[in-house]
């Protein structure tokens, strides 16, 4: 009985950190990689978006893997598909968080 207690008394650590490993690393991560796959399996002409780069622009075409983006009048580069960060809020401008005079 006393080395069932021992051995449930040495193993009780791990479990536990496998269980914090689980619930504040592993589980959040791929909940944010499942809405980043879904939000670049939706992507469409005309959405507009902002790169990993920083780039503002208007989706022209959209194929497997990339996509054409209208930077300005007259602009239009392709980039990965991952390249893009997100879709820009379609009431509201993002703002920088820290700006330094």
């Amino acid at each position: 009985m006393t080395d069932m207690m021992v051995m449930a008394n040495a193993i009780l650590p791990f479990i536990l950190m496998a269980a914090i490993f689980y619930f504040m690393l592993w589980r959040p991560q791929k909940q944010e990689q499942k809405k980043r796959k879904e939000m670049l399996d939706s992507l469409k002409r005309g959405d507009k978006i902002i790169t990993i780069g920083g780039m503002y622009g208007t989706l022209t075409k959209v194929g497997p893997t990339k996509v054409k983006v209208r930077l300005a009048e007259g602009i239009e580069i392709d980039f990965a598909r991952t390249a893009v960060s997100c879709l820009q809020d379609a009431g509201a401008d993002i703002q920088p968080e820290n700006l330094e005079a």
